[in-house]
Order: structure tokens, then sequence, then C-alpha cells
């Protein structure tokens, strides 16, 4: 690739060798012996490196460098001085010069310098570029309703698309951990499918549905004759996931004696099938689940301690569905769907007593239990509006109140000037929130700031749309049923 240098000195002579120095090394170069000339080439031009002198006849050298820096950020400037202003480089190495050299110029030190000037751009711009891809990344994820069959727009799941997105493509063992029902498969799914392992096979074993006395030969399979019925050899499911991923759902279940063999599995990459002493090599990235507290399991002697520390390397947390009630409505609209395609009820939609109906139900089953409600109701229904619901225990347990004010911090009525940039007004509100928040103790403050925001911007938002709930959610960009899950998990019912 041919580089770009402009070179600014009103000595010709300087101009003449330090053009043909670069010339012969790749650059294509543009000249100028003025400062104001040189300036109006890098506002015309994108150069990878500028070379000036720093007593040019109408602009002074520290000045130059901040012009140039001001028209071209990236674009590293090199000085070329005489010895006796050396001290005056080095000043300006200070307000953004990449370096300087003295005259007489020593070519080959040059050629360093001018070589690392080139590089420091480039990388400058990867690193801008990839700072930018990163934003643009977040920004996708944080708009997501959906992601690799996970539905879910609030900002727990978001963080976990996330975690999802950063260590799907590595080799790093998973632990979920999630209630009975929150998705714990589902997220397992997601983590294979995005992987580098995609198209070989992911292999599920359930820990707790396998008889107690045949599951190590399960898992690592058996030669003929190992023991009585061995008829034949057997492979196993850790054989099966050979370049592919193993998921262990329900790893605390798995025989406390069987462990040890896992671990050294995880450590040494070989594994002998039941009945043979025959080494076999294995490939597979490992992903677990459980709906137990680990310290509770290896608390009561049923999870190793240190096969917990060698599959935790990344630590996923599903929230149950009463956590993240704003998920609820699109989740039910995910599944109603479903089953009104499944039982051709097209045209089935909820009414507004029915969104209120799941919202204060307690879901203990999470995710689970609303499928198995949805498909209920679409198959009961006699109409196209289902507005009640059969759900077991009705609706007297309700979703524990959270929100903005549980913090008991009193809310701060904030001053702002009109300003026309979103962008800038949105970090103005940002600064002033958080110079006002007090010293959090112990180290950690106990309100949730962006809990307590989400709440406020919502109650203004219908407000100001005069409790219209489909204006208010337009104007936050927002999908209908989720502003149903913030106003219901905020308790701004009463406040509309």
């Amino acid at each position: 690739m041919e580089n770009n240098a402009l070179v600014i000195d009103d000595d010709k002579l300087t101009l003449d060798l330090l053009s043909f120095q670069l010339r012969d090394e790749g650059f294509d170069v543009v000249v100028a012996e003025t400062g104001a000339k040189g300036l109006q080439h890098a506002k015309e031009n994108d150069f990878d490196v500028i070379l000036t002198d720093l007593n040019l006849p109408d602009i002074n050298g520290i000045e130059m460098v901040k012009q140039s820096k001001m028209i071209s950020p990236e674009t590293e400037i090199i000085i070329v001085t005489g010895y006796d202003k050396a001290e005056k480089a080095i000043e300006a190495t200070r307000v953004g010069a990449f370096g300087y050299i003295v005259k007489p110029v020593n070519f080959e030190e040059l050629m360093v310098d001018v070589r690392n000037a080139v590089e420091s751009k480039r990388q400058a711009l990867l690193n801008a570029r990839q700072a930018a891809e990163i934003l643009e990344l977040r920004g996708k994820l944080s708009s997501r309703r959906s992601y690799e069959g996970i539905i879910g727009g609030s900002r727990a799941m978001q963080n976990i698309y996330e975690i999802i997105e950063n260590v799907a493509e590595s080799d790093a063992n998973v632990l979920i951990l999630g209630e009975s029902g929150t998705g714990k498969e589902v997220i397992a799914n997601a983590i294979h499918y995005k992987s580098r392992r995609s198209n070989e096979a992911f292999v599920k074993v359930n820990c707790s549905a396998l008889p107690k006395e045949l599951i190590e030969s399960q898992l690592f399979g058996h030669v003929k004759g190992a023991f009585t019925g061995a008829n034949s050899d057997k492979i196993g499911f850790i054989g099966q996931s050979n370049g592919g991923s193993l998921l262990l759902d329900e790893i605390g279940e798995m025989p406390i004696d069987l462990q040890p063999k896992l671990l050294r599995v995880l450590q040494e990459k070989v594994f002998y099938r039941v009945g043979s002493d025959k080494p076999q090599q294995v490939d597979f990235r490992l992903i677990c689940a459980t709906n137990r507290d680990p310290a509770e399991a290896i608390e009561s002697n049923s999870l190793r301690e240190d096969l917990f520390y060698r599959i935790n390397t990344i630590e996923i947390r599903i929230p149950p569905l009463r956590e993240r009630t704003e998920d609820i409505p699109m989740l039910a609209e995910h599944f109603l769907k479903i089953y009104s395609e499944k039982y051709k009820k097209d045209g089935v939609q909820f009414d507004g007593s029915a969104y209120d109906q799941m919202l204060n139900h307690y879901w203990r089953g999470n995710v689970r239990e609303l499928q198995n409600v949805i498909e209920r109701a679409v198959l009961l229904s006699r109409s196209d509006k289902i507005s009640k619901l059969d759900i077991s225990g009705g609706d007297n347990e309700q979703v524990s109140e959270m929100g903005s004010n549980g913090s008991g911090h009193p809310r701060t009525e904030l001053s702002l000037p009109e300003l026309g940039n979103e962008q800038v007004l949105f970090e103005k509100i940002g600064d002033l929130i958080v110079q006002r928040l007090p010293e959090p103790e112990d180290e950690k403050n106990d309100m949730d700031v962006f809990d307590a925001l989400e709440g406020g911007v919502v109650l203004a938002a219908l407000k100001r749309t005069r409790g219209n709930k489909q204006a208010a959610a337009n104007l936050l960009g927002l999908y209908r049923p989720r502003l149903y899950g913030m106003i219901k998990r905020h308790n701004l019912e009463d406040r509309i």
C-alpha cells in the first residue's frame, strides 16, 4: 500500500532531500513551503504522516502542530529542526507531535520514526473502528427483543445477550444458573449455535434423568462385555460430542464419585470407556446448567468444589420471570403466535385484562409455566380476544413490588438548558444525575440508578401523552407490551 506524506519546509534544499528520501521509500509526497499551504493540503488530503520544520515563515511550529491535529487527529507529525531548537521541538511533542529529528537529518533514523508514525496512525484508526463496531453492536443488542431464539428485551436479558456474543466463539466452559423453566437450555443452544462448533454435534444430557447405575456408561461409553448386558461397544455422550459441544443439565445431580472422572476429562482431554484401559482423545466445549445454588450444592457434598471452579469459567445467571416483568407480554405474544398457527386460530389477540393478569401473577414455573398457560388459552379461546387466562393459583400471589421508589431516595429535580443535540442532552442528564448521587456506603450504592431512571422516563412519557400507552410507547421507541411490563414493574398504574 502506498503511503502519503506531507513535507513542510521553507528551505528548498531540505524540502527536496526529504521528498527524495520518502519517494525512494515508496511514499506519495506533497510539499509546501509555508505553514498556510501545508494546512490547506492537510484539509484537502488524508496523509499518513506530516514532516514539518519548526521555524516556518508564517506559522509558529507549536501552532502548526496544534492546527494539524485539529484537522486530522490521527495523522502523526514529526518535527524537523535545527540543533539549537531541540528544546522547542520537545515542547511540540507535548502538544501532539509524534517526535522530532535534528538537522542535519540522519535518514535511517528518520525513516524509523516515519514508519512508526504511520503504524501509530493505522493503529489509532483500527482502534476507533473497533470502538465504533462495539458501540454499534451494543446498540443492536440493546434494541433486540429476541436473540438466537431467546425472547426478551429487558436490561437483564440484554446483558445475557452481550455475554453470549462475547464468549460464544471461545471454548471457555459455561455454567448457566437459573430456576426451573427460565430457559437454560435455550441459552445453551444460543451459545453453541453462535460458536465455531455450530456445525458439529451438540449433545445434551440431563444428569438427573439418567439411572445412577448407568450414568457412567452413558457418559463415557463402554466396550462389549464390560458388564452384564453390554452386548456391544457404546461410544457414550462424551465421545459423541467430540468436535462439538456437550450440555450437562442438572450437573449437581451427577453422582459425586463420578465427578472426579469428569474433572480429569476436562483437564486432560482424555477419557476411558467402561471396561477399557485405552485412552480416548476428545475435544468438546462444555456447557453446564443447574437450578441449584452451587454454594449449597458444595456445602451438601453433592458438587465437588474443584469441579465447580473448572466448569464455571463463564457464569450466566438467568433471572426468574417475575424479575423481568417487562418481558412477559413479549413472551406471551411470541407463544400466542406459535400456538395460534399450530391450532389454526389466526387473529387471536390478548386484551388489556389478559395483560394485567399476566403481569400480576407470580410465575413460579417461569417461562415454561407462561408457555403452558398461553397454549391452554389459545386452545380454549372461542373468539379472537383472550381476556382471561386459566392460571393455577389465580392472581392472589402478585409480583413483589419493585421500582424506582424502592430505595427510599428522594427524586432529584433536574434543571436543563435548551439543547438541540440529543446525545449532548443525554450526556448532560447523566452528568447531573451522577453528580447528585450520594457517596456509596460499603463501596456500593443501594439504589439501582438505571432502574430508577427507567421508571422516571416511563412516567414522564405517560404524563406527556395523558396516559395513552400506545403514544407513550411510540414516543420512547418501545414495543407496547414491553411498556406494559415497565409500568407494572415500577408500580406506575396509579400515577398515570
